[in-house]
Order: C-alpha cells, then structure tokens, then sequence
C-alpha cells in the first residue's frame, strides 16, 4: 500500500489496527459496536420523530434537542459502521480519501454539538433567570440562528483541522492504532520534523473545548444562584435534577477527548488511549436520548401517545 520515496511515506491507504486480530474477539467488538449503535439509532430517531409530529413539543428546548439528535446520528454513523465492516470482514484498510472524510466528519459533528450544546444552555439560563422576557429572546428566528451558527462553526472547525492534519507528510508506517481515522493517532505517524503540529492542534482544540465548557458553567453558575432562591425545595430538587444530565455529558465528553489528545506522543498506544476515544464517540450519542429526553415528563407523555398508551 504504501510507496517510499527517501524518508517520505506516499500513502494511499491506512490500517486501522485499534485492536486485537483475533476473530473471536473481533466478532465480540462488532456485537458491542451494533448494539451501541442500534441504541443511539433508535433513541435520537425517535426523539427526532416525537419533537416533530407532537405540538406539545414545538418549543426552543425541543427545537435544539432535535438538532442534537441529528448530530448524534450522524456522528455516530461516522466511525462505527465501519468499524463493524471492518470487524466482520477481517478488514483492517481504509482509503486516504474515507480516513480523511472521517477525520472531517468527526470533528465537524463534535464541534457542532459543543456549539450547540452551549445554546442549550444559554436556552436554560433564559427559562430560568429570565423566564418573563423568554418568548422575546428565544423566538424562532433566534433559535434558527443559533442552530445555523453551531452547523456552520462546526464546518469551519472541521475544515480547518482536516487541512492542518493532512498538510503533515507521512513517514514509514502506514498503521493507525485506533478504530477510526483520529488526528492524535495520524499524527504519530508524521514526519519528525513536524510535530510541532500536534502542539497546535492540542492548544487548539484545547481552547474551543475550553471556551465552550467556559460559557456552559458561567450560564448553570446563574441558574443555580437562582435556583436557590426558590422556596421550595421540590422546585429546586426539579431544576437541579435537569442541569446535572447536561453537564455530566459535557465533561465526560471533554475529559475522555482530553486525555485521548494528551496521550498522542505515544508511539504504541496504551488501552487507555484505545478506551477514550470509544468512550467519547459511543457514549454521548447513545445516552444523550435518555439524559436529555426520555428523563423529560413531557417526552414521556408524548412517547406514551405515540405508542397508543392510555
């Protein structure tokens, strides 16, 4: 696959060789990688089919968590079918041009749901700390704008990082060990004269991360100094109970990048490097449905009447 010219690797393709070659054990990661899949499939269709059919869910809140729900399939069918081709068919190769849409995708998708989680919360600290002048802030036009403005922050972020990622020349190995096309682990295999770009890149990643997760905890510092003005602790019990899902999800996914981003130094990968980057693009598409829906009264009396419940 690879053709040497002096110390420079022309490569046409990549191995994704994220885990073991054993058969068995392959077949048990292509069984986990379905069902995960088939879960998030599920989940964010059906939140997807809910907020827009059911008018008792046509309100800013549900509007984000629709696009959110969008993102999260398309994000998670990125990397995972095709890691269970590969698991099934004993197939290890990608293309350069699929490792590079994938490194693209990935990152445009992350990018537009942290963007698009940060109106979440903004949405959030308007309910709650300006419930009088809601309807005013949040109207449609407002909310097509801020869903507008996370798809295409998204773009250029994903843009920017394909083209800093790939302007590297390769040398030697043409072995990524991960299950997909991620920046930490191409960049390994860079030519030593370059990696000062992976300084780049972790500083900035590090700082949409940071700035995103800034304004998130700025927004719930104000709820939650609101909320504990309320009387009741039913109420506050209540708010507090809907703030937590949310930032649960935003660290997790922020820690578990993080340390993936850290560790990109490492020539032969640890399974803490191998664990991470399953842990941030599995887990938030597959349990976002449930932390930030199927918990909500109304999601739930809407999923009741879709299922013809009483």
């Amino acid at each position: 696959m690879p053709e040497k010219l002096a110390n420079v690797t022309l490569i046409t393709g990549f191995l994704l060789m994220g885990f073991p070659d054993d058969q068995m054990l392959q077949r048990l990661y292509a069984a986990f990688f379905s069902l995960v899949y088939l879960v998030a499939l599920v989940g964010n269709l059906l939140i997807i089919t809910l907020t827009t059919i059911d008018h008792h869910l046509q309100y800013p809140m549900y509007f984000f968590l629709k696009n959110l729900s969008v993102i999260d399939i398309c994000y998670i069918s990125v990397t995972v079918p095709k890691s269970i081709m590969n698991y099934l068919t004993n197939s290890h190769s990608i293309s350069f041009v699929g490792c590079v849409s994938q490194v693209f995708f990935v990152v445009f998708f992350a990018g537009t749901e942290f963007t698009l989680l940060l109106a979440m919360s903004y949405d959030r600290y308007v309910a709650i700390c300006c419930p009088l002048h809601y309807e005013a802030i949040m109207n449609r036009g407002s909310c097509v704008q801020m869903v507008t403005a996370s798809w295409f922050t998204g773009c250029v972020y994903g843009s920017i990082h394909v083209a800093g990622t790939f302007s590297v020349h390769f040398c030697g190995s043409n072995i990524v060990h991960q299950f997909f096309c991620d920046i930490p682990s191409l960049l390994t295999l860079a030519c030593s004269g370059e990696q000062i770009l992976e300084y780049v890149f972790i500083i900035v990643s590090c700082c949409f991360a940071f700035v995103c997760f800034t304004f998130m905890v700025a927004s719930y510092v104000y709820i939650v100094s609101t909320v504990l003005r309320i009387p009741s602790s039913q109420g506050r019990f209540k708010t507090f109970s809907t703030c937590m899902p949310h930032l649960t999800v935003v660290t997790l996914f922020l820690s578990s990048a993080f340390i993936a981003y850290l560790g990109l130094n490492s020539k032969s990968p640890s399974s803490l490097n191998l664990f991470m980057p399953v842990l941030y693009s599995l887990l938030p598409p597959s349990l976002n449905p449930i932390i930030y829906s199927l918990r909500n009264r109304d999601m739930k009396v809407a999923l009741g009447k879709f299922f013809g419940e009483k």
